[in-house]
């Protein structure tokens, strides 16, 4: 009998040893490197200066004075300066009637610039190694789709895996991210591309309405190509690797599902409205989302301080509904080195950054990716990680945030760890010494301030002769 019951001990053990290892060794397979990322970098005439910028709103013959106010106040406040850029179609002035040719030479060149320069620095791994692509652009969806156009141009193989995202708003690239993570799970041995970019062409507003003008203020031209693999004897050769990754939805509460929607306005033009909710619907969903994120990626005592201080508030009756929704008092820094917030607008990062108790330090990078390239869309955060390699921020073992939102409405956060010491001044190459500048002024208050002045209020303008 207990000869009996050894053996049935000795064999309990090993059938828990081995679903143990095969555990590890599932995990092992399923991690996620970053091998290489390209930034785009528009060419000099595509620059949008604050001449250029001030042509294109006299243009809308649907502006009033007010209006033109409006935006002015806007763009000065924005966070964005001169070295921007914009479509070419824009710039000439045919935002009105785009063309299918405008939206498609857009997407050419932003995709197949950023990849051909991403395989010309990662020669190791051609097209035809690829086995998963992911695209993300959210306003532009033509057939064939992205990827087959990608496909065609670098004669990729027949059994690859293609994905197009579209609609996905401004942390898109996020989700791809997850979407390559998931196959990776599926597909041993891979290599996953990664292109995001966004059609600004055919989506120029040219309406009137205040809350629909605020995207033209804000999103500029952009994209990024990334290579990642989980082959695991390619750690060595990997920038990143990734730690954790939560997305949240809040999609079925009305409110924030339309506080950030693509319609048309009274007038029949289309564009994006961004609503009074925008704010609640963000701090709601980046609750939520570090509500699962936190116990990933802090230490357990910076987990139980916080549990200890938050319960201690709630006896002394001093909780503030405000500190409650956003989760001030976490200390992310015991877990984070370095923040990566999607530059959409100074007023999100801003925001966030309070939010989280963030330095300027912190919020350098992307202030500065906003400033200089715009609200990229979903290829905004690596703007702003090419700006803390540049700077020679990123070191071995260090871990980054990435937080965005897009519509629908979603928060998504990715955690990375970096696996050597970063220096690249890729896409900031030309620019990095002088950044960040002593002062982030946009000359355009400078150069139209003349339309704070009272007497044209008693004057009918036509803007579109004055452009």
């Amino acid at each position: 009998m207990e000869l009996f019951m050894s053996m049935c001990l000795v064999l309990s053990l090993s059938v828990a040893f081995s679903c143990l290892c095969k555990l590890v060794l599932q995990r092992r397979d399923q991690s996620c490197y970053l091998l290489a990322y390209e930034c785009y970098e528009p060419p000099e005439d595509m620059k949008l200066q604050t001449d250029s910028c001030a042509k294109i709103v006299l243009r809308n013959k649907n502006l009033g004075l007010e209006d033109f106010r409006f935006l002015l106040k806007t763009i000065v406040n924005s966070g964005i300066g001169e070295e921007t850029s914009c479509p070419i179609n824009i710039l000439q002035g045919r935002e009105e009637n785009p063309t299918l040719a405008d939206s498609l030479s857009e997407m050419d060149v932003t995709m197949f610039d950023t990849l051909d320069k991403l395989f010309a620095r990662y020669t190791s791994v051609s097209p035809s190694q690829i086995d998963i692509l992911v695209v993300n652009v959210s306003m532009f969806s033509p057939a064939p789709s992205l990827t087959s156009r990608i496909v065609n141009r670098y004669k990729m193989r027949e059994n690859i895996k293609t994905f197009n995202l579209s609609g996905m708003g401004c942390s898109a690239s996020l989700v791809a991210v997850d979407v390559v993570q998931g196959l990776f799970k599926s597909y041993k041995d891979s290599y996953a591309l990664v292109v995001s970019t966004e059609s600004m062409a055919p989506n120029w507003y040219c309406g009137k309405e205040k809350s629909m003008m605020l995207t033209n203020c804000l999103f500029r031209s952009g994209g990024c190509s990334m290579l990642f693999t989980n082959k695991r004897n390619l750690k060595h050769q990997a920038i990143l690797k990734l730690k954790a990754l939560v997305r949240t939805h809040i999609g079925s509460n009305d409110d924030a599902y339309n506080c950030c929607i693509q319609l048309e306005d009274d007038n029949g033009y289309l564009g994006f409205r961004l609503t009074k909710h925008l704010t609640k619907a963000a701090a709601l969903a980046l609750t939520m989302n570090l509500r699962v994120l936190v116990p990933k990626v802090l230490p357990l005592r910076e987990i139980l301080r916080y549990l200890v201080e938050t319960r201690l508030r709630e006896i002394s009756g001093t909780k503030s509904q405000k500190l409650e929704a956003v989760g001030v008092g976490l200390n992310l820094k015991a877990g984070i080195e370095h923040f990566c917030i999607h530059p959409g607008g100074r007023a999100i990062i801003d925001g966030i950054g309070k939010s989280l108790a963030l330095s300027d330090y912190d919020v350098e990078p992307s202030r500065m990716a906003l400033f200089r390239f715009g609200n990229t869309s979903a290829a905004g955060f690596w703007y702003a990680l090419g700006y803390m390699e540049a700077k020679k921020r990123l070191k071995k073992g260090d871990r980054i945030l990435m937080s965005g939102f897009g519509a629908g409405f979603k928060c998504n956060n990715i955690v990375w760890e970096v696996l050597r010491d970063l220096d690249d001044a890729n896409v900031w190459k030309s620019c990095i010494d002088s950044y960040p500048p002593e002062r982030i002024v946009n000359p355009f208050m400078e150069n139209f301030s003349w339309i704070y002045d009272e007497c044209l209020s008693f004057v009918r303008i036509d803007f579109s002769k004055l452009a």
